[in-house]
């Protein structure tokens, strides 16, 4: 039996570490060297560190930030947000990143998971879906930091990452982010069922059940976490912690 991966999430914005409310509203959290070291030492097993508005200002990664947060971290890194190439993604791998996140991009080149995936392995490279509830009940994938809907079901384009040689995907409700109500089961396990990679869930959690809800009632292998862990006082370690007395198998503390 496999690890339950416990995964902090950071977005970086004009040059801060902020956080999120239905990726509409910021608050800050703090410097991204600051951030680095902070979670460098909670034993963390591993950090998203997403460029959010990248590609939907039209620009390349802030690598000058995104180099000042790897340069504090030890733990294994995933980075994302703007990355439009093979070139974007040897460059992060160079500065420290550990595996990457395709989101935009890979929707409107889906080419690129492939290229990527030849490159660096399929392990390297994650498919990071966000998506919206539509009024009849339905999700749909977005794209730009959630600003344009794509018309394509998360479940489908799921099962499109996969093929495309996608090692792992990452499902984030943006109706639950930053909100503290919990995780949207329904779509994660939608998703977490549809494929045969690993899925991270992502996207609302406000107590430390929430994560044992993810555990007990959908199919994924990892839980994503942002505010709980910036607002509250459970930190990473209290976190495995808990999961650990309710009987999860996490990393050893």
């Amino acid at each position: 039996m496999s690890f339950t991966r416990l995964i902090p999430t950071l977005t970086l914005k004009d040059g801060r570490v902020v956080k999120t409310i239905g990726f509409d509203e910021y608050r800050d959290v703090g410097d991204p060297r600051t951030m680095g070291k902070v979670f460098d030492s909670q034993d963390v097993d591993e950090l998203v560190f997403m460029d959010m508005t990248a590609s939907q200002e039209g620009r390349d990664p802030d690598w000058v930030n995104i180099k000042r947060f790897a340069d504090e971290c030890a733990m294994p890194l995933t980075i994302g947000g703007g990355i439009a190439s093979v070139e974007h993604i040897r460059r992060l791998l160079q500065i420290g990143a550990d595996k990457v996140t395709l989101n935009s991009h890979a929707v409107k080149n889906p080419g690129l998971v492939t290229q990527a995936a030849n490159a660096f392995g399929a392990q390297c490279i994650v498919v990071a879906i966000d998506a919206k509830r539509k009024p009849n009940g339905e999700y749909e994938v977005m794209v730009d930091g959630g600003a344009v809907p794509t018309g394509l079901s998360p479940k489908e384009w799921a099962m499109r990452a996969e093929e495309l040689g996608a090692g792992e995907l990452m499902i984030t409700s943006i109706d639950r982010d930053g909100t503290f109500e919990g995780y949207d089961t329904t779509l994660i396990d939608i998703v977490a069922r549809a494929v045969d990679v690993p899925v991270i869930a992502n996207g609302g959690a406000g107590l430390l059940y929430d994560l044992l809800e993810v555990i007990n009632n959908t199919k994924a292998s990892a839980i994503a976490c942002s505010s709980i862990f910036a607002f509250t006082d459970n930190k990473p370690i209290k976190a495995k912690a808990f999961l650990q007395d309710h009987g999860v198998r996490v990393r050893p503390i």
